[in-house]
Order: C-alpha cells, then sequence, then structure tokens
C-alpha cells in the first residue's frame, strides 16, 4: 500500500489513478489529518508527501515519522515544487528517502517508486562486528555511529552511505554506483542526491568527516591515507 499526501486535486487523482494502474495500490489524502487517521489502522509500505500542504507542511510531518519507531523506517519520497539546494538539504536531513521537484513525469515517478520498494525489501542483514576507522567507529547491528566515542545522529540514508564507503574502505565508489544501492535506481543528472548527502554527513563527522575523499569526475571513498 503507498499513502499519497497531495492538496492539489488535479495532481493527487493523476497520480493515484497512475499508480493504481501500475498495479500498486494506492490511497491519497488532501489533509495531513486524513492521513494521520489513516496510519493508526493501516501502515503502508511506502509515502509520497507534498511539502506545501494546509494543517501542517510536510517536512513536519516527516520529521515526526522519522522519529517515531513504529513509522522510521517507512520510505518517503518527497514531491514538491521547492528545487532549490536547501530545499533538498532540509529534507535530506529531515530523513526523506527521495525528492521529486514539480512538475515531474509519472513513468519517472513509477520507477522512483518501485526503486524504493525493491530497495525497502532488500535491507542487507545486521552486521555481526563494528567498522573502525579513525575517530569513526560504526556498529550496523546497533544502528549508532561514534566519533572521538561521542554518539552521532544520522539519517537513514547518511548511515547506509557510510556503511558502504566504510565496507569498501580505500575503493572509490561511483554516484552511479551510490544511486544504485543506497537509493535503487541511477538516473541521469541525480549525482547531486549523492553530492548532498555526502556534504551533510561530512559536517555531521566534523573533523571526521575528512576521512571522506572526492575523487574528482568520479565518485568518493573513505580513507585515512591522503593520496588523492
Amino acid at each position: 500500500m503507498i499513502y499519497l499526501v497531495e492538496d492539489d486535486e488535479n495532481i493527487r487523482e493523476l497520480v493515484e489513478y497512475s499508480l493504481c494502474g501500475m498495479g500498486l495500490e494506492t490511497k491519497s489524502f488532501s489533509a495531513p489529518s486524513q492521513f494521520h487517521t489513516a496510519l493508526r489502522s493501516q501502515l503502508p509500505s511506502l509515502i509520497l508527501l507534498d511539502i506545501m500542504l494546509p494543517e501542517e507542511d510536510g517536512l513536519s510531518i516527516l520529521a515526526r515519522l522519522k522519529s517515531d519507531p513504529v513509522t522510521e523506517n517507512i520510505p518517503v519520497i518527497l514531491l514538491t515544487a521547492k528545487g532549490s539546494e536547501i530545499d533538498k538539504v532540509r529534507g535530506f536531513e529531515a530523513g526523506a528517502d527521495d525528492y521529486i521537484q514539480k512538475p515531474f513525469g509519472i513513468m519517472e515517478l513509477v520507477a522512483r517508486v518501485r526503486a524504493r520498494l525493491r530497495a525497502a525489501s532488500r535491507r542487507p542483514p545486521d552486521e555481526d562486528g563494528d567498522w573502525e576507522l579513525g575517530d569513526i567507529c560504526v556498529c550496523p547491528k546497533k544502528h549508532t555511529v561514534r566519533v572521538c566515542g561521542k554518539q552521532v545522529t544520522l539519517t537513514r540514508k547518511e548511515f547506509d552511505m557510510l556503511c558502504m564507503l566504510l565496507e569498501n574502505k580505500d575503493t572509490v565508489l561511483t554516484r552511479d554506483q551510490i544511486l544504485n544501492k543506497i537509493w535503487g535506481y541511477a538516473f541521469d543528472g541525480e549525482s547531486r542526491t549523492v553530492d548532498v548527502h555526502i556534504r551533510t554527513l561530512r559536517q555531521k563527522l566534523g573533523d571526521a568527516g575528512e576521512l571522506i575523499k572526492t575523487v574528482r569526475g568520479i565518485g568518493y571513498k573513505i580513507s585515512e591515507n591522503d593520496d588523492e
């Protein structure tokens, strides 16, 4: 089941009709209060969420979803007319799994929804061991990150990216590889999504963020070596 929260009737009807036509069962809501009521009776597999809404803005709804253990792992794709980088950063920092700017193509929307559903269904099993590099210590099993002994709070995407980098320490990962593994897709022109997440990840790691190296024209790696 997919939940769509969108106050524009034309967009709401088009998206719901298109997703249902592709075999993706969908319920739509014009107001956050309707959405919250539905959540209490049935949890969806994915949520499509507009930012500009009556009653409560989408980012506030997103923050509530990600702070609740019952809903924190439900993938959320933001649908919004706001397309500036700062808006995307705010969305990703709040825990969004993807961000689609209006106007958008229905086929791309369907592809991204399916990609997020696939990625959610194949979450890797808990690792038994911790990863340590420099001042960074990551415990995948407990889903915790510590820098210099102090716990750092990351979004799911930031945590998954850090684990992917640590798992491939000293190996350069392309933006497409990261998109495919973490987001479940690779679309032309979407490399900025990776760049924005890397930037916020570095900021949260503080000085330890310097261990994440940019390899120009290729992608990123994590390493204690300064050979780039």
